[in-house]
């Protein structure tokens, strides 16, 4: 946790374990940035779409989303909807994009539509918060492509580091091939519960494996922080005092470079 970078930052958020908070880290994450004043995009490349019903917007009622953007090059400017946080704006995911894995294929610069399109948009934002699928498919590629940073939750569980390996081999390689300024910035410990020795040896491990690149803010495992997706609202705004709202608050701000 060096110097702050500079803005705009472009991050993906990736591991291809489902179920790991990654979604839940976007949209929290990218509220407690806006709450800071920063502009933040989340561009959810998730077929669940999850990160969009998690900040208000119902897939059914979107015309335009990340499927058109990745497949018919559509403008992304044209997809982007405001939250009902200050700041903060979504690129929508529906169903539509799970087709994308497989329409993708055979299209041309297939690895890097997400890169060009984000190129049209990035002045307009401090953050732009990829929220990637639980998988290493061409959607996350193109996550991974577009970026300048991958941060990566992990939870604070039994074979947390499982599958780790296979993500970094995988960033690596679109290092190589794709994108040489892509980098690993940050782990984030997720899921965190302070009553289980194991929740403790995890997050020793993680440190002891990756030092300073991981986070020193670890995010609680919450009820409050499971509810707020089906209220269709980040944790700030649905209970602003808890603590995975304090939590992401904190996070923010030393990812921002701000003081924790």
């Amino acid at each position: 946790m060096s110097q702050p970078r500079p803005l705009p930052r472009v991050v993906a958020l990736a591991n291809q374990k489902g179920g790991v908070g990654k979604t839940t880290t976007a949209v929290n994450l990218g509220a407690c940035l806006a709450e800071l004043g920063y502009r933040t995009l989340i561009v959810d490349l998730d077929p669940q779409g999850n990160a969009s019903t998690g900040l208000g917007i119902d897939p059914r009622s979107i015309d335009i989303s990340m499927y058109d953007v990745l497949l018919h090059g559509t403008p992304l400017d044209d997809t982007i909807e405001a939250s009902s946080v200050r700041n903060l704006f979504v690129a929508p995911a529906n169903l539509d994009l799970a087709g994308a894995e497989i329409e993708l294929v055979p299209a041309f610069s297939r690895e890097t539509r997400l890169r060009e399109a984000i190129a049209a948009v990035k002045d307009d934002f401090d953050y732009i918060l990829i929220d990637c699928p639980p998988s290493l498919g061409l959607l996350t590629v193109n996550g991974l492509a577009a970026a300048r940073e991958v941060m990566v939750p992990i939870q604070c569980e039994y074979y947390a580091l499982e599958g780790l390996g296979q993500l970094l081999r995988n960033v690596d390689l679109v290092q190589k091939q794709l994108n040489p300024t892509l980098e690993l910035s940050g782990i984030i410990l997720v899921m965190y519960d302070a009553r289980t020795k194991l929740s403790d040896q995890v997050a020793s491990e993680v440190r002891e494996h990756f030092g300073d690149v991981v986070f020193r803010q670890v995010i609680p495992r919450t009820v409050r922080l499971s509810e707020a997706p089906s209220f269709g609202q980040p944790i700030i705004a649905f209970d602003s005092s808890s603590r995975g709202a304090i939590a992401y608050r904190h996070l923010a701000k030393e990812v921002s470079g701000g003081a924790a």
